[in-house]
């Protein structure tokens, strides 16, 4: 049997085949501690699964998605982008439910590439954005985000030309791996900067409400002009604690939407009915809960980022996301190799920046999914072993 040549363009996501290794060497006895599932140990609030319980037990939850009125979520979607982010969208025109904001990401290339099409990825990134692309048949040009920049991509520095053949481009701030965030001078320079070439800007916004000391993740979609030119992805998985609901949004730009739209409605059915259900009146609730829950995930970082410092590992304090990207030890050359050996050694395991490009390489993250003590115990395991 012969599969498709794309096939071979791009490889496996790193993490899924991680995640069976470590979870052998749980059966061998050992006393592993992942710190690169970006899975954290917190959960919907106790209102939301209740709904969702509810919702199931009904013998009328179960028909098709399509069955059911999409406009309540569709609603309290736009209505939450409103009240969180001052971005008001027409939610029969300008808001998509997604299966996961991976869906949009997955579908979005297939919108807006037609085969041989430009795509700009920044790199470091999340790999999924250079997989779709290739799948889509599209191709890729990086754009480096370098700890010199603030890991922001330097729009001044893409060759007009590629600018030009360029379709689309990614941003995502807050950033995963980096951990970065964008200042909004950023967003209006991308703005005008998108406009000129005419691409269009994918802005993928998943840890928007995990922030730390006083700072508020804004919308691309905030800006004047941002809708003309571009939408963006978010997801109620970091936001409310639900990773395995899998419930997405895409907002913004009505032809990419309705794009979007026609894609989705031959590759599935929508969401299951007592999910959006559930979902709604999560969006049209109250999110008193993320305020604990982001001083918890502070505490950790700051329990990750001491101990680091500690050690003379050169990291930044990050101002948002439940991640911390740091360098290797300046005598390290391969991320990969080293990320394993002390895997091997010690039982702790942190994402190679490798895995996230070119660029990515020199750095590792760290995801803080962990309780502190648990977080602690694998940085005085990794102490011992520089030491």
């Amino acid at each position: 049997m012969k599969t498709a040549k794309r096939l071979q363009d791009f490889d496996a996501y790193l993490g899924t085949t991680m995640n069976m290794i470590l979870t052998q060497m749980k059966k061998e006895g050992k006393d592993v501690i992942n710190l690169g599932l970006g899975d954290p140990d917190v959960f919907p609030t106790e209102e939301m699964r209740k709904t969702l319980a509810d919702a199931c037990m009904h013998e009328e939850s179960h028909h098709y998605p399509s069955f059911y009125d999409p406009m309540p979520l569709k609603e309290a979607i736009a209505n939450w982008y409103q009240r969180r982010y001052e971005v008001i969208c027409d939610p029969k025109s300008e808001v998509l439910p997604l299966l996961g904001a991976a869906d949009g990401l997955f579908h979005i290339h297939t919108c807006l590439l037609d085969v041989g099409d430009t795509a700009l990825i920044p790199d470091p990134c999340y790999p999924a954005y250079m997989a779709s692309t290739k799948i889509a048949g599209g191709v890729i040009e990086t754009v480096p985000l370098t700890n010199e920049n603030g890991f922001l991509p330097d729009l001044d520095a893409i060759d007009p030309e590629v600018a030009k053949r360029a379709k689309m481009i990614w941003i995502n701030y807050p950033n995963n791996p980096t951990a970065a965030h964008a200042p909004e001078e950023f967003y209006i320079k991308l703005i005008d900067w998108a406009r000129k070439f005419d691409i269009a800007v994918i802005s993928d916004n998943p840890y928007s409400e995990i922030c730390f000391d006083g700072y508020r993740a804004p919308s691309f979609l905030k800006f004047d002009g941002a809708k003309e030119i571009g939408v963006e992805l978010n997801s109620m998985s970091k936001a409310y604690n639900c990773c395995g609901w899998r419930i997405g949004m895409m907002l913004g730009n009505a032809d990419i939407i309705a794009g979007m739209n026609k894609i989705k409605s031959h590759s599935d059915r929508g969401l299951f009915y007592p999910i959006q259900k559930a979902a709604t009146e999560a969006l049209n609730g109250s999110d008193a809960f993320m305020e604990e829950r982001n001083r918890m995930f502070k505490e950790r970082r700051d329990v990750v980022v001491n101990a680091l410092k500690k050690m003379g590992i050169d990291v930044k304090m990050p101002k948002a996301t439940f991640y911390v990207w740091a360098a290797v030890p300046e005598e390290v050359t391969d991320s990969k190799a080293w990320c394993m050996k002390v895997l091997n050694e010690i039982a702790v395991w942190m994402i190679p920046g490798s895995m996230y490009g070119k660029y990515g390489e020199g750095y590792f993250r760290i995801a803080l999914t962990h309780p502190a003590e648990r977080l602690a115990e694998a940085m005085d395991r990794l102490e011992r072993y520089l030491a």
